[in-house]
């Protein structure tokens, strides 16, 4: 493909099942209140077609409230140009949170950027998970296109207050996320034509917003 267009700001966005197997943090009303400390977010590791090495990067907000994922290369696509591999690309990022102590996080909402240009008879999906380390619960949430598309796409889901899962008080446990772009040519001729989903472009990178929910351990 010999041109990709500019994807401007778009979101989709998880909701969160995490299974706390530890203390139960002490309730706190609804809102979000950061720690005090500087939290600290490092990529663990980062393994998939959609995000090869040096191609994502991890920013923590000045407030603690929410981290964002950077990615520079993440497009899949069917058609001209496309390789018989491209129909799918995903990412699975480990994290490591370094949470001042007494406190603990959930994620409340996660908002995702891309671009996505699809032929008549063309759909795309995105798709995305996210789970704290030696949890067997995987929350998951998909997001379908269907051409013709040429456009930012956007969805957000966002998890109520009493409804989130917090990491476990006491124990380090890496965070993964997993996301996945599929496109499937269809009733489209791939022969002619090409579709794509991105999240990411040629001239700016993407960026995911994940949005953190604190509250205290108890004592």
């Amino acid at each position: 493909m010999s041109r990709r267009p500019r994807a401007l700001l778009a979101g989709a966005a998880l909701s969160t099942a995490l299974a706390a197997t530890a203390l139960t943090p002490a309730p706190a009303a609804a809102g979000i209140v950061a720690p005090p400390d500087k939290i600290v977010i490092e990529i663990a590791t980062v393994n998939g077609s959609g995000c090869p090495q040096g191609t994502a990067a991890v920013a923590v907000a000045p407030d603690n409230t929410a981290f964002t994922v950077t990615y520079s290369e993440y497009l899949a696509q069917v058609g001209v140009g496309a390789k018989p591999t491209d129909f799918r690309k995903n990412c699975q990022l480990n994290l490591i949170v370094h949470v001042p102590g007494g406190f603990t996080y959930a994620v409340a909402s996660a908002d995702y950027r891309g671009y996505a240009k699809l032929e008549p008879g063309a759909t795309a999906v995105q798709k995305a998970s996210y789970y704290f380390q030696g949890s067997p619960d995987t929350a998951q949430k998909s997001h379908p296109y269907r051409g013709p598309y040429d456009n930012n796409w956007q969805a957000t889901d966002q998890t109520d207050w009493g409804q989130l899962v917090w990491a476990p008080c006491g124990a380090k446990r890496n965070f993964n996320i997993n996301t996945e772009l599929r496109v499937s040519a269809g009733t489209s001729d791939p022969a002619r034509t090409n579709s794509f989903i991105a999240m990411d472009s040629t001239d700016g990178d993407i960026k995911t917003v994940y949005r953190l929910a604190w509250t205290e351990c108890p004592k």
